[in-house]
Formats: C-alpha cells, sequence, structure tokens
C-alpha cells in the first residue's frame, strides 16, 4: 500500500508539470511516461483499487488528448483490472478499446492484446467460436510478424490460447500449428514458468483426441516428468497426472491408468474441500469421480464403481444446475455400463433411451447455439468490412480532392476516371456480396445438415422399445448397433466437404439395412457401385444421396404388400457420379409428389451449388407406378 501511495504522489507531481507546460507534445510524452510506470506495477488485492483510480483519471485525459494509442493501452489496463474483479465492465473497456484500435493502420502489439482480451472475455461467456474467431487473430499476428514488440510472455499465451481453443471446436491441424509455434516460445521462458507445463499438458491432450502414437505420446510425457522433477514445486502436479493416465489409457494398461486417476481424485478432493463453488471445481469433482468409475468397470470391479458413483451423485444431487450436459451424458452412460456389468440388462436398456434423448437435446442445444455464434460472427465481419471499406473511400476522397486541385487542367479525364472507378467499385461490391450470400448459405447448410431428422431418431428409439417390449432383444442390440453406426457416420461426414464415395455408400448400407429392420423386411433394396473402381479415391460431397433414399423408402414402398423394392445404381463417367435411385411405389395412382422437406430443399440448393454438371431429374417409371430420380454429382480424385 506505501508502494501505491507513492507511486500516486508521482503521479500528482507529473499532473502539476503537465499543467505548468501547456506543450501538448510535452503532455503526450508525460502521458506515455505514467502509462509505461503504471505497467510496470502488478495488481494484487492491496492496490487494485488505487490502481483503478490512476487509470480513470489517465483515461480521462487521454479523451481530451485525442491520442488513440494511448486511450486504446489505457481503456485495455482497464479492462483487465475489470476482469481481475470479475466485473462485466471489463468486457465494456475492451470493446471501447477494440473499437478505437480496429480502423487505425499497424498497432499491432495493441491489436494482439485486445483480440486476445475479446477471446478471454467470449471464452468466459461459454461462446466458443467467438472467442476462437478472436484468438485465431490474436496467434495470426504472432505468427505473421515476429518483430510486433511482444514479450515472450504474452506470445505463449496466445498461441496457447488459439490452440486450446481450436482444439475445442476439433480443429485438430490449425491447434496443432499453433503448439509448434507456442513449443519455442515457451523453450525460452525461464526456468519454472508455467507455460513451459502449460504447452506440455496440451499437446498430450490434443494427441489423446486426435489418435496419436502412444510413442510420440510417451515422449511428451518424458518431457514433462522432467519439468516437474527439476522444479517440483513450480507447476501443479495434478497435471502431470491426469497426463499419464491419458498415456495409459491409450496403451490399455488400465491398472496405471487408475492408479494415476486415484492419485488426482485425491488431489481434486483436497482441493474441492476449501475451494470456491462454481462450475469449474464442480465439474472437475464431478468427472473426476467419472473417470474412476468408468475404469473400475473396466476392471471389473462393481463395488468400488459404485462408490465412487455414489459420490459423483451426491456431488450432482446437490449442484445439478452446475454439471455440464456432456459430463451427466458420460455419468449416465457409464452407469448403464455398470448395470450391463452386474447383468441388469433392462435397466441398462432403460438408461440407454434416457441417454438417447439427452444427447439429441444437447446436440440441438449446440446447433441452436453455434447458428447464434456463427450469425453474431458474420454480423461483426461485415461490421469489420465496412469499416474497412469507409476508411478505403476516405482514403480515396482526399486522393480524388488533391488530384483535382493539381490537374484542374484535365478536369473532364478526372470525372471519367471517377465514374469508371465508381463502376468497378460498385461491380466489385456486388461481387464480393454475391460471395458472402455463397458462403452464408453454405455455412447453413453445414450446420443443418449435422441434424438427422427427428422423427427417423424417435421412430428409431421407438422400435428399439418396442423389441425390447417383445423380448426381441438380440434384434433390438442388433438394430441399436447399426442405429448407432449410422448415427456417428452421419456426424462424422458432415463436418467434412467432401468425402470418400465407399464411406457414403456404408452410410447408405446403413440406412438402408436400419429402415429394413425397422419395417420387417418389407422392402428389399439392391445398392449397385461401381466395378473396378478405388472408391476411396473418388470424393463427393457428404449426404447428399440420402435425402432422396429416405424419400424412396418412405413415399415410394407400399409396406401393407410387403413386396416394395429400392434400387440404387451408381455410374461413373469420367468427373460425373450418375446415381438412379428407383422404387417400386405404392398400390394407387401414381402422383408427382409435391412435398418438399427442409432436407429435400437443402439438397436441391447444394446441387444447383455444385456447378453446371450437377443435375437432378425425376418422374414415374418405365411401369408408372414408382418413381425414378436420376442425380449427376461432380466428383474430384483424391
Amino acid at each position: 500500500m506505501r508502494y501505491s501511495l507513492r507511486y500516486l504522489l508521482v503521479l500528482y507531481l507529473f499532473v502539476q508539470a503537465c499543467q505548468n507546460k501547456p506543450n501538448e507534445e510535452v503532455a503526450k510524452n508525460t502521458l506515455a511516461t505514467q502509462i509505461k510506470e503504471l505497467n510496470d506495477i502488478k495488481p494484487n488485492p492491496g492496490n487494485i483499487d488505487s490502481l483503478m483510480t490512476v487509470w480513470h483519471e489517465l483515461d480521462r485525459k487521454a479523451i481530451e488528448g485525442k491520442d488513440t494509442v494511448q486511450s486504446t493501452d489505457i481503456k485495455y489496463n482497464l479492462a483487465r483490472l475489470y476482469a481481475i474483479k470479475k466485473s462485466d465492465s471489463a468486457q465494456y473497456y475492451v470493446e471501447q478499446a477494440l473499437e478505437l484500435i480496429e480502423p487505425t493502420n499497424g498497432n499491432l502489439k495493441q491489436k494482439a492484446l485486445i483480440y486476445n482480451g475479446m477471446g478471454n472475455i467470449w471464452a468466459e461467456k461459454a461462446k466458443e467460436h467467438q472467442a476462437n474467431y478472436y484468438y485465431n487473430k490474436a496467434a495470426a499476428i504472432v505468427l505473421s510478424d515476429s518483430t510486433v514488440p511482444l514479450s515472450l510472455d504474452a506470445r505463449g499465451i496466445m498461441l496457447l490460447s488459439a490452440a486450446q481453443s481450436n482444439r475445442i471446436l476439433f480443429q485438430f491441424d490449425l491447434a496443432r500449428k499453433m503448439h509448434e509455434a507456442a513449443i519455442p516460445i515457451t523453450d525460452s521462458l525461464p526456468e519454472g514458468h508455467l507455460y513451459k507445463q502449460r504447452v506440455l499438458v496440451q499437446s498430450i491432450q490434443m494427441m489423446a483426441l486426435d489418435n496419436t502414437p502412444a510413442d510420440t505420446m510417451k515422449a511428451y510425457l518424458d518431457k514433462l516428468e522432467v519439468l516437474h522433477h527439476e522444479q517440483p514445486m513450480s507447476y501443479d502436479i495434478s497435471f502431470y497426472y491426469e497426463c499419464k493416465a491419458k498415456y495409459f489409457d491409450r496403451i490399455k494398461q488400465f491398472d496405471s491408468l487408475y492408479y494415476y486417476q486415484e492419485k488426482k481424485n485425491q488431489l481434486d478432493e483436497e482441493r474441492f474441500q476449501f475451494s470456491t463453488i462454481n462450475s469449474v471445481s464442480v465439474n472437475t469433482m464431478f468427472i473426476s469421480y467419472v473417470n474412476v468409475a468408468a475404469t473400475l468397470i473396466t476392471l471389473k470391479q462393481p463395488a468400488k464403481a459404485w462408490e465412487a458413483f455414489i459420490k459423483a451423485g451426491r456431488i450432482m444431487k446437490e449442484h445439478e444446475d452446475l454439471i455440464d450436459t456432456n459430463n451427466q451424458i458420460l455419468y449416465q452412460r457409464n452407469l448403464a455400463s455398470l448395470y450391463q456389468l452386474e447383468g441388469n440388462n433392462e435397466l441398462a436398456f432403460t438408461m440407454m433411451n434416457g441417454i438417447y434423448q439427452l444427447q439429441r437435446e444437447f446436440y440441438q442445444s449446440k446447433n441452436n447455439q453455434a447458428v447464434a455464434e456463427m450469425n453474431a460472427l458474420y454480423q461483426l465481419q461485415a461490421k469489420e468490412r465496412s469499416i474497412r471499406t469507409l476508411n478505403d473511400q476516405v482514403a480515396i476522397n482526399k486522393l480524388q480532392l488533391q488530384k483535382n486541385k493539381l490537374l484542374l487542367t484535365i478536369t473532364v479525364l478526372t470525372v471519367v476516371l471517377l465514374v469508371g472507378g465508381i463502376c468497378f467499385l460498385y461491380y466489385f461490391f456486388q461481387q464480393r456480396k454475391a460471395r458472402q450470400e455463397k458462403e452464408k448459405i453454405l455455412l447453413q447448410q453445414q450446420l443443418l445438415r449435422t441434424q438427422m431428422e427427428p422423427h427417423f431418431i424417435f421412430n428409431t428409439l421407438a422400435a428399439v422399445q418396442s423389441f425390447v417390449r417383445l423380448d426381441r432383444k438380440d434384434i433390438a442390440i442388433k438394430y441399436l448397433n447399426r442405429f448407432s453406426r449410422l448415427l456417428r457416420s452421419s456426424l462424422e461426414l458432415s463436418r467434412e466437404k467432401e468425402v470418400p464415395l465407399d464411406e457414403e455408400i456404408e452410410a447408405l448400407d446403413n440406412y438402408l439395412s436400419l429402415q429394413q429392420m425397422r419395417f420387417e423386411d418389407a422392402f428389399a433394396y439392391e445398392l449397385n457401385i461401381p466395378d473396378e473402381q478405388d472408391l476411396g479415391a473418388i470424393m463427393i460431397p457428404p449426404m447428399l444421396i440420402q435425402p432422396y433414399v429416405e424419400n424412396a423408402v418412405l413415399h415410394g414402398v407400399d409396406f401393407n404388400e410387403r413386396t416394395g423394392r429400392v434400387v440404387i445404381n451408381m455410374k461413373l463417367q469420367d468427373d460425373v457420379l450418375e446415381v438412379t435411385i428407383t422404387d417400386t411405389g405404392k398400390l394407387q395412382e401414381h402422383k408427382v409428389n409435391t412435398h418438399r422437406s427442409l432436407s429435400g430443399a437443402i439438397s436441391q440448393e447444394r446441387i444447383m451449388l455444385l456447378g453446371k454438371k450437377a443435375k437432378i431429374t425425376s418422374g414415374p417409371t418405365e411401369g408408372g407406378l414408382g418413381t425414378k430420380i436420376v442425380l449427376l454429382i461432380p466428383v474430384v480424385y483424391a
């Protein structure tokens, strides 16, 4: 506190000196000196309030002086102090700093710091996509320009934050790129620095997700072990236990996995007793118990597993509103496995049905949140483009005014050039607007195609329930297995822009088999694929054929007669795949189907975007009873 009072006295002397010297340059230099000295003071509970008072006074002076960079630095530091105090004002000041610095040229240091600050704000609010947008902008500055005057600490945290954000959103290639760039920076940090541990822990966590070979994980784990051995008091040992557990889980040594999970669990229990109750502490303790229980189930120790489940259940009962839905799903799935281990299959099936319902609600919620965040990002990018366009236009107008003053003798030529420039800009903006609309449509389609037809999922679960009720458990298990494979492949394929033809065919085969089981072989199907072709090397847009096959099954087969048939023929002609889908129709007069489902409309829009070679035609079969649909899909070769 004495240090803070002494510093306030220094500030007072600076203010008096500034008032005695009206020269604006002197005042500007004085303010820069004050900002630099304040930056050298580390905030703590004893001085944070006095620091905020001084920063607010500097903010007032910076506004009067109208210096953009100094105002940005002050508002950014105010945002940092409010963030330490967990105040919502942090977002207000960092957004003000961003509005000031964004339109300027250069100032990459300030932009990188503010982008990273915005990422922290949105990450705290669980807005993953918006946080990722800003984290990547900050990391891009670090990667693109090594001369930006950022400290090693700042460079390291920007790259590690971007890497972690990309890992959460399953952008593993980008996350790996950030990690690799962060490693030499963290190696240069002093011994005992926190980021030396963090870069290794994040690397191991990412390897555990993308199935990196165990030998590679072991190399990073050895580095982490050396770090903890050399500096045992500098790093949190629980992260080391967690990484050891992930490694032994990879190599299937479950006794060792349980050993390190227990050691981490003991630390978590000790810390949970004295920690503040919040989402992070509750979920950490909860998932620790769930992971221990899952390992005990694998080791076939149900009694000990029940002990862990009881502890997890107690936490969920007391803090249900703080438990993440994903962790609840994991809890219920492992509990169902425990019931199955004890031979209680009926209760296990009941829980699995509940899990599927919870998963569907969770994925729907995540999709809705992603759509909302993408719309917000689209508006944000449009605003940034508008600012850049406005700045460009202002610059053009200034140059044009100077040219008019200097070249009065060639007025006619100037007018012609100006009109031509305006026409060019109009055409350019129209073209860019068209591209933006196309990108927006593609983004919406990518989000929507991750959603499986709700009626189909409901009917599938109802069919499973019916099989179980009729004591046809073998069929129910087979049906559920095929459904889970179809759901998994649907989610995996929807993330890709193009997928191998053999994977698309496998998904279609799973879907038709599932429908065939559901309707008790009321129809037959044929799936004729191109002969003597490497289907894995032929790439097509994912889930483009399935909506038309679904329509053929649901609207083109008479299930009462049980003689229906769906035939899918695929023929490759150069770089175009011809897909013919025919059904036998129902026993009534053939009518053109005017129903257009959401998936059908989206599929037709997707085909329209594939180019001139893409085409879809439909009509009655030669007999006039069924329907024949022909799709022409351009392909590429891997």
